[in-house]
């Protein structure tokens, strides 16, 4: 069951992860069809529409379909600390599990490197969560400062 709930969070956070969805913040039919339109039902009907028909990538290559490349993408993860805060600070406490492996991978962690990932979170956990009251951003904050001062991990932060 806690496998499952880490994919579930996993796919809803990376629905959101981009800051700037790849092709831009208008491209494909989708959201041409839905442009103006706002709530769940039409951002369903254009994340299905674009993610099912391929057209995004086709607009991508060819400049159509409301599509650029000239935008900048971040990635990072604080959406999935966000989601899983309690979850995240008990796998660092403990060097490993779900919710430390799912925020690796929202922040592109190739699994080689993950171990590394894991073993500085641990070491570093009184940095991470200094007091009860921390929050995502203060953790998100200390753990990419950390990463940064990593050789193997600081390809991943930007």
């Amino acid at each position: 069951m806690k496998k499952l709930m880490t994919g579930a969070v996993l796919l809803a956070v990376s629905s959101v992860a981009f800051a700037e969805a790849p092709g831009g913040p208008n491209c494909g039919w989708g959201n041409m069809l839905m442009k103006g339109k706002s709530g769940m039902g039409p951002h369903f009907l254009a994340s299905t529409t674009n993610g099912t028909s391929g057209n995004a990538t086709f607009g991508m290559t060819s400049g159509t379909n409301g599509c650029s490349v000239n935008g900048t993408l971040t990635y990072g993860g604080k959406a999935m600390v966000n989601a899983m805060l309690d979850e995240f600070s008990t796998d660092v406490a403990v060097g490993h599990g779900n919710a430390l492996t799912a925020v690796a991978v929202a922040y592109g962690v190739a699994e080689e490197d993950r171990a590394a990932f894991a073993a500085l979170t641990h070491q570093n956990f009184a940095v991470l969560f200094p007091n009860e009251s921390v929050t995502a951003d203060d953790v998100v904050a200390q753990l990419e400062t950390l990463m940064k001062a990593d050789v193997q991990l600081s390809q991943y932060v930007i």
